[in-house]
């Protein structure tokens, strides 16, 4: 027993002071950063002072923001390794035509056994949100993967007779552990698209492993390139499990806004909808590999509006999606925050459901 407390003693101890070492080379290198970028000002302050100081502040505020995401990489890797994985059983294994409803209750089986592995291994808070995920029996869940930050597709309404379906992609850091704010908003959505059309569906696609929020993968489009691989095909079987010729609007969210920019969609795709937006690497609606019309927004008090629109070096999303320039449809999302977007009562709720059901009004689209 005293070996064995030794050892954890150690590694905890090695653990702290990994930590520690991590954190005072973030420290050394944001410092670095921010040495580099005050020296540029400088040299910048000497060569064009007047009409070219808001350029300088441009520049300040991106270098400050590399300074910054220099120290999050690496002080949140150690922290993300130093943190226990759940257990949870493999997911299950589909033939391609299998129907949604054997889907529902393979996948309800096997977040049941999540659950139970969760508490056989002492993860109670995993196991409580899993238990909550399950909705006591009803959940519907296309897919399901407990693992790790976990994966679930979840199907709100009856798909199969559905004329009108919502996608909703959710941006960093959602997952199972957040799970319960995404589901919010998506039967938030789907309450709001029943009083104007009893067939219809909401779909919450957690398909892909989303960026933390403070770290530089959530300024690259790897995530959303590895997330689009899985979305285009996904959004083609889709089409086949809803109504004949239902509509299919994709919802996108802060950085799903650049997994949707990156998703080739068919035809049954009509609207997709970016709101809360970094950008989305491209310069254009109409350089995204879609023929759906493009409808973007932002709330007033949403804090994105201060992220540079720039591209430096892969880091970054360029042009600002509700810049006229980008010439995406403009929509009115309110005067909400962040995570707003999809509260019951709100602006931006009422905007969204009247795109999905093709009742937005005309004057709210700037040029497509």
């Amino acid at each position: 027993m005293a070996t064995g407390a030794a050892v954890r003693t150690a590694g905890t101890a090695g653990t702290a002071g990994t930590a520690r070492k991590a954190t005072t080379a973030a420290a050394g290198l944001a410092g670095a950063a921010a040495g580099l970028a005050g020296a540029g000002e400088v040299g910048a302050g000497a060569a064009a002072f007047g009409s070219r100081r808001a350029g300088v502040r441009g520049g300040r505020l991106r270098r400050t923001l590399l300074a910054s995401l220099v120290a999050a990489a690496v002080v949140v890797p150690v922290s993300a390794a130093a943190s226990a994985q759940a257990p949870a059983p493999a997911p299950a294994v589909f033939a391609e035509d299998a129907s949604p409803k054997s889907r529902y209750a393979a996948h309800r089986a096997n977040l049941a056994e999540a659950v139970r592995m969760a508490e056989d291994a002492d993860r109670v808070g995993r196991a409580d949100r899993l238990r909550a995920m399950a909705a006591a029996g009803t959940a519907q869940f296309l897919a399901f993967d407990g693992r790790g930050r976990g994966r679930a597709v979840e199907v709100f309404g009856d798909l199969g007779t559905a004329e009108r379906v919502a996608v909703l992609v959710p941006g960093s850091d959602t997952t199972l552990d957040t799970y319960e704010r995404f589901r919010s908003g998506a039967v938030a959505l789907q309450q709001r698209l029943q009083a104007g059309q009893p067939r219809s569906a909401v779909v919450a696609w957690l398909g892909y492993d989303t960026p933390g929020t403070v770290s530089t993968t959530v300024l690259t489009a790897g995530r959303a390139d590895d997330a689009a691989a899985e979305l285009g095909p996904f959004l083609d079987r889709l089409a086949g499990m809803a109504a004949p010729g239902a509509r299919l609007s994709l919802l996108c969210h802060s950085y799903g806004s650049v997994v949707c920019a990156r998703t080739a969609t068919g035809p049954a795709v009509k609207d997709m909808v970016l709101f809360g937006s970094p950008g989305t690497g491209a310069g254009s609606a109409r350089e995204l590999p879609t023929t759906a019309r493009t409808w973007a927004g932002r709330g007033g008090a949403d804090w994105i509006a201060g992220v540079p629109h720039v591209r430096l070096g892969g880091l970054g999303f360029g042009t600002d999606p509700v810049d006229p320039a980008f010439g995406a449809r403009a929509f009115d999302a309110g005067a909400g925050g962040h995570s707003d977007y999809l509260k019951p009562g709100t602006r931006s709720l009422d905007a969204l459901a009247a795109i999905v059901l093709g009742t937005a009004p005309v004057e709210e689209a700037g040029r497509a």
